[in-house]
């Protein structure tokens, strides 16, 4: 048996999870602490470097306070981590501005300079377009691609940039931190989308860099997610509370690890994702690219197999925002007589147990009602960063109890349209993993069978797939996992929930609906934000 340290480094907070990886890979003890997420005005979306690193900090010391193990004991760390962000650095790696999250979409001008002119495709030039399809089978076609992120770093605070050293991602400059090292795993690197994924050329592409302006100098060297990057150094190792010389693995993207830790490792497995954002992927062996739907082929932690990946901004982020504006703010919520606090896991155990309260009081379909869960724009299966969030159907007779179930049914009404958007190019599972916070209640899982006809499997410990992902990697890079496909094998699921017939023809019908709201509305969308 030997033990490892995972960090979850997500959107709005890091979970720290102590693993022993043995006969399966099991959670001994965790800790969370949330940091800010800082949005602007002009669609600026942004983070702190340090509070990613005090709260690391603060939960690796948690940890050891709840169980018997030293830190001598720890075997390796790793990280399951928020992609697509921009964290520019100098030569001592620290940042030379706040870290651009994923999220960020101000790059407007900068990505309608290089991909909106001449014959166009999808809103990008085809020339472009056709090259870095391939190069890549991928291309940059979003605002919030990071290399438009770059671009305009390079544009509009040129002081800034001009101290550049390295291009990393989010794990890559907590790696940094750890090691010294500069590095990118695969995945990270193809998520910059200048990644050459053709065999004989796997790497940083000097064509597409060309293309889009990038100084290849700024990009650090690509590792396997199983590779040991080095050893904790002295410092950050007193400041974690762990033992120097530790060993680091490059670990991987969340869109990478939480199909690992959700034991989606064979060609042909799909497992869904509802976190803060939420995704649709399936195994593949051959990259495949649907333009029209904006889903790709994604470099994952196996080599030659890639996550056909659908994704959408805000799935559990819809579930907050429940909690704040229609639960908190207007009713309060109490369990126990104690109001909820926002402490580690009682805000999320506590919501989760008033929505399956409350939205079983009602049956499928909510009344009728219809939520649209584009509260930051959209990306699949299409990109439309002024697509907003809407509740249609609104009647004398509906209530919180109706919006609140209509929220988590268009969650899941989204997460089918990315599903049978995959099924248009390629063959899903018939029973689908279900991972993340949002598999924590039985009932949205059963929403969501109702709503896709597929099974569902839930695995134990949903929410921290990504961290048993990142814990797997090190037993691979240790040699105590045999390799990656042998992870399903430590990973069993729990439960399988199978789709009720009789709801699936209400939600058949208000699916229907759902994707005409789009359409119908994409023109308000933009008549409102531009006037804005």
């Amino acid at each position: 048996m030997i033990y490892v340290i995972a960090y979850d480094i997500g959107t709005t907070g890091v979970k720290t999870c102590l693993f022993s990886i043995e006969k399966n890979i099991e959670l001994i003890a965790h800790a969370h602490k949330g940091y800010n997420l800082y949005m602007m005005e002009n669609g600026g979306a942004e983070q702190n470097q340090e509070e990613w690193w005090e709260a690391m900090c603060l939960t690796t010391k948690k940890i050891f306070k709840k169980t018997s193990i030293e830190p001598s004991e720890i075997s390796g760390i790793s990280f399951c981590s928020q992609m697509q962000g921009l964290v520019l650095v100098d030569k001592d790696g620290e940042p030379v501005r706040r870290p651009m999250s994923y999220m960020d979409q101000r790059a407007e001008k900068e990505i309608k300079e290089c991909m909106g002119n001449g014959i166009q495709v999808s809103g990008a030039n085809v020339f472009k377009l056709v090259r870095s399809l391939m190069i890549s089978r991928a291309a940059s076609t979003s605002v919030k691609d990071p290399v438009w992120k770059y671009k305009w770093v390079q544009n509009n605070e040129p002081e800034k940039f001009k101290k550049v050293y390295k291009w990393l991602d989010v794990k890559e400059y907590l790696i940094n931190k750890c090691t010294g090292e500069f590095i990118m795993t695969e995945d990270s690197a193809f998520s910059t989308l200048l990644y050459d994924t053709r065999k004989d050329k796997e790497g940083w592409s000097q064509a597409l860099c060309k293309m889009n302006g990038v100084d290849m100098n700024h990009l650090p060297k690509i590792i396997k997610s199983t590779d040991m990057v080095g050893g904790l150094k002295k410092k950050p190792a007193e400041e974690l509370g762990l033992v120097e010389g530790t060993p680091v693995f490059g670990g991987g993207g969340d869109a990478s690890l939480i199909g690992l830790g959700a034991g989606c490792v064979e060609l042909g497995d799909t497992h869904i994702y509802s976190g803060t954002s939420g995704w649709v992927s399936t195994v593949v062996d051959k990259q495949k690219v649907d333009i029209k739907r904006m889903i790709a082929s994604i470099v994952g932690a196996q080599t030659r197999y890639y996550n056909y990946f659908a994704e959408m901004e805000t799935a559990g982020k819809c579930l907050e925002w429940v909690k704040d504006h229609l639960a908190l703010d207007e009713i309060d919520i109490y369990l126990e007589k104690k109001q909820i606090i926002e402490s580690d896991e009682a805000i999320y155990k506590s919501l989760y147990e008033y929505l399956i309260k409350t939205i079983n009081e009602i049956g499928p379909g909510a009344g009728g009602v219809i939520f649209t869960p584009w509260l930051h724009g959209n990306r699949c299966p299409f990109e439309d960063p002024n697509a907003s969030g809407m509740f249609f159907n609104i009647t004398l007779e509906t209530g919180k109890t109706e919006l609140i179930r209509a929220v988590l049914e268009g969650i899941c009404f989204h997460l089918r349209w990315m599903l049978e958007g995959q099924e248009e190019k390629i063959k899903t599972s018939k029973t689908i993993r279900f991972v993340g916070g949002g598999a924590l209640s039985e009932t949205t899982a059963q929403i969501l069978a109702d709503i896709t006809g597929h099974k569902i499997d839930i695995v134990k410990n949903p929410q921290n797939v990504g961290a048993v992902g990142a814990a797997a990697l090190v037993g691979v890079g240790l040699g105590v996992i045999e390799d990656l496909k042998a992870i399903k094998n430590y990973i069993p699921a729990v439960k399988v929930l199978e789709p009720n017939k009789e709801a699936k023809k209400i939600y058949d019908r208000n699916f229907e609906v759902f994707k005409r709201l789009y359409k119908t509305n994409k023109d308000n969308f933009k008549y409102i934000k531009n006037s804005i």
